[in-house]
Order: C-alpha cells, then sequence, then structure tokens
C-alpha cells in the first residue's frame, strides 16, 4: 500500500532520496549531504532516509513566492534558532 496526499491517489506523500533529487534536478549524493547537514528535511528510518513531498513542493513555492534563490542553509538554520528558542522556553516548535 502507498501512502498518499489528499490531492488524489496519483500524488505521493513521500519520495525516495533519488526521486526527489531527479525532481529537483540535482545529485542523489547532494541531497544527501543536505539532509545529513541538517539542511534539507527528510525522515530517517533505520539507515534510510524519504523525502516528504511537501518539502519538495514548499521548496518550489519559496522560490516562486519571492522570484528569487531559496537558500535551504538559511532555511536551516532558521529551523535550528526555533529549535533551541523552543528548548530554551520548554515549548515544542510543532
Amino acid at each position: 500500500m502507498s501512502a498518499t496526499t489528499d490531492q488524489g491517489a496519483d500524488s505521493p506523500t513521500f519520495y525516495t532520496v533519488r526521486e526527489a533529487a531527479r525532481i529537483m534536478r540535482i545529485a542523489p549524493a547532494t541531497l544527501y549531504r543536505a539532509i545529513r547537514e541538517d539542511a534539507f528535511p527528510a525522515i530517517r528510518v533505520r539507515t534510510r532516509y524519504v523525502v516528504p513531498a511537501r518539502a519538495v513542493e514548499e521548496m518550489a513555492r519559496r522560490a516562486v513566492d519571492s522570484g528569487g534563490v531559496v537558500d535551504v542553509v538559511g532555511m536551516a538554520a532558521e529551523r535550528r534558532t526555533a529549535r533551541e528558542a523552543a528548548r530554551l522556553t520548554g515549548g515544542a516548535s510543532w
């Protein structure tokens, strides 16, 4: 059984790293490196990673909305700052 979004049966909820990299037209090694550096969202199940389809869609949406370059390193820094603030204040960032 495959997990799908509410958008339809053909829309996956998750991509493999290779699929997400192909969609973004980057090398899988580049995406693996970004994931390991906490610069791109992914879910790790044991030794495998899956990429939420929404993460790929969000990157595209941000680029279109801003009309410029989306810096995943900057986004990762924002996430780390939010997590650190949540840790210090005792609240969860999600």
